[in-house]
């Protein structure tokens, strides 16, 4: 701007300036020390997400001091007694994508600041807030809790950088860990896996996913596997064979209608599953029957499809598999020789020269 110009109208340069710095902010740098944190688990199909920040030990004495025992009011903030943040800066904030369970308290879904106390005896509580975007514990109010629950604190190995994990993992549930210093916060976190599954594929098969036969058969099968609502899987199968009419639609109906006890329904429609079968699906069959001891029946299946498919290489060494599992060596090597004589492909070929040793023919 020229000089004269500023001279003449230095309120004009200010508020321009003033209006420039308002609009501004500062650049992304690291976050030093503490950084920042996330961390996230899959249980069934649901997800738990912890964002945190990492303080360091650095050689500091933690429990008791950096880290107060008990309930403390802050001297800043709400002025309550709160419980220390969980992390360093923010609050620490865990994700939860469907209702679940922690330590037995019953948590819809949704996101909460999540805190701990610890006591002189390596007891505590976990603390759930329905405030999550507070700043640490300074305005911490128990009337947002969402949940609370005592807990028993482990010793572990020296952590010296703040961390949470997911142990001690299952099909429902896992254990989310804090570790610092020589201390460990766990937190057992549990979903209704099957219903939420359940109530998810309702929901998916009002989409996209419901115009194809696989969707409804995959419910149904989870549903069968699982042996969740029946009367559910049988309107999802049926309307996957109107679809399409094949081996896996035809099989899960099978075995639907086996788990509620009609087993010559069942047996019959396994024939006509069978019947429309292809190599590979019978073969595959084949094995879920071995898998499920019945070796008698998985041979029959295993005779049937090198009758089918004469110059398969894959099905006579799946039959002298199923032989040699059985423990008819005779009948196994038979079959095993038969099939390195069609010029196997690679795997089929290691597979029944492993058996020939394992039987001392090679």
């Amino acid at each position: 701007m020229p000089r004269l110009l500023i001279a003449r109208y230095p309120a004009i340069l200010l508020l321009a300036l003033s209006a420039f710095s308002s609009r501004s902010q500062n650049i992304t740098t690291p976050r030093i020390p503490s950084p920042g944190a996330t961390v996230s688990q899959k249980i069934g199909i649901s997800t738990v997400t912890v964002n945190y920040s990492r303080p360091s030990v650095k050689g500091r004495k933690i429990w008791g001091e950096l880290v107060p025992y008990g309930w403390n009011k802050q001297g800043f903030g709400a002025g309550n007694e709160a419980p220390w943040r969980a992390g360093a800066n923010e609050n620490t904030v865990i994700h939860l994508s469907h209702q679940a369970t922690i330590e037995g308290h019953s948590v819809p879904s949704g996101d909460y600041g999540l805190f701990f106390v610890i006591n002189q005896d390596n007891t505590g509580e976990v603390i759930l807030s329905k405030d999550s975007r507070s700043w640490g514990s300074f305005w911490y109010d128990p009337q947002q809790d969402e949940m609370r629950a005592k807990i028993t604190l482990r010793s572990v190995p020296m952590t010296e950088l703040l961390t949470y994990d997911f142990q001690n993992i299952t099909k429902n549930s896992a254990e989310l860990a804090l570790s610092w210093e020589k201390m460990q916060f766990p937190v057992k976190i549990e979903f209704d896996v099957d219903n939420i599954v359940m109530a998810n594929a309702a929901e998916e098969l009002k989409g996209p996913t419901g115009f194809g036969w696989q969707g409804y058969a995959s419910a149904a099968d989870y549903a069968v596997q699982n042996k969740l609502n029946y009367d559910k899987a049988l309107v999802w199968i049926d309307q996957a064979i109107a679809i399409n009419s094949n081996f896996t639609t035809l099989k899960i109906k099978s075995d639907l209608l086996k788990a509620t006890g009609k087993t010559t329904e069942s047996e019959s429609l396994m024939k006509d599953a069978i019947a429309v079968s292809t190599e590979n699906e019978l073969n595959l069959y084949g094995y879920q029957l071995l898998g499920n001891n019945q070796q008698d029946k998985a041979i029959e299946m295993f005779i049937l499809n090198t009758q089918r498919h004469p110059k398969s290489a894959n099905v006579f060494d799946s039959l002298g598999e199923g032989y040699a599992i059985k423990g008819d060596k005779k009948n196994a090597i038979i079959n095993f020789k038969k099939s390195l004589s069609m010029n196997p492909p690679a795997a089929t070929r290691a597979n029944s020269e492993k058996y020939l040793k394992q039987l001392g023919e090679m």
